[in-house]
């Protein structure tokens, strides 16, 4: 998720499925949309469910998510479906997720937020960025979600089937970490291969790193 500077030249996307609106890419406009999206899909994720919990109410966790995302609006890489049902937050090929400035106010408001907790949140985020690749430039998938109330409909894997087409016409690969076992099979028929795993913030989970090579 962080879970990783030049401007992407992607094409607006197209619509990959028939039937199905294209997505847009989101502004600051879209922040709140943004954010609530990201709160909700990920409350019970199997990892950030745990690292970010319930003890910290809704509140808590929008302000965590609103500073996270609002440092990727800067990017222009950040998506949502045609309905507002799903968003997909990228990274694209040579920036990163946070300036200087917007890591240190980010890092500055978990510890406020989760108290004890905070060290053991660093020390995941620390394995995330050990695992990121680093020899070839490629897209960077940081955040996945789609609105609790519009699951199953498969919002979110349209919008990223989408986002990949676009990244294809680029000839560029792409890059994840899913958090969610649930999931692996469903990246995986979108071309994305297991690479590696590492801990989540439980003991004994396990986060799958995933590839999905360049093509046209």
């Amino acid at each position: 998720m962080t879970d990783s500077q030049q401007r992407s030249t992607a094409r607006p996307a197209a619509d990959a499925q028939p039937g199905h609106p294209a997505p847009r890419r989101a502004g600051r406009t879209d922040l709140d949309t943004l954010v609530t999206i990201i709160t909700r899909s990920f409350a019970d994720d199997p990892v950030w469910g745990q690292a970010f919990p319930a003890g910290l109410g809704e509140a808590g966790r929008r302000a965590i998510w609103a500073l996270d995302l609002e440092a990727m609006i800067r990017l222009d890489w950040t998506w949502l479906s045609a309905g507002g049902e799903a968003t997909a937050v990228w990274v694209p090929p040579g920036e990163v997720e946070f300036t200087v400035a917007q890591e240190d106010a980010y890092l500055a408001l978990l510890a406020a937020r989760l108290g004890p907790g905070f060290g053991r949140v660093l020390e995941l985020l620390a394995r995330f960025e050990e695992a990121h690749p680093r020899d070839e430039p490629h897209y960077y998938l940081s955040l996945l979600g789609t609105h609790p109330d519009q699951r199953g409909h498969g919002h979110g894997m349209r919008l990223l089937a989408d986002n990949l087409a676009t990244i294809d016409a680029e000839g560029a690969p792409a890059y994840l970490e899913s958090t969610n076992p649930a999931n692996d099979a469903r990246y995986r028929r979108l071309g994305f291969e297991p690479v590696g795993v590492f801990e989540g913030y439980v003991p004994g989970s396990v986060i799958t790193t995933m590839w999905r090579p360049a093509r046209r």
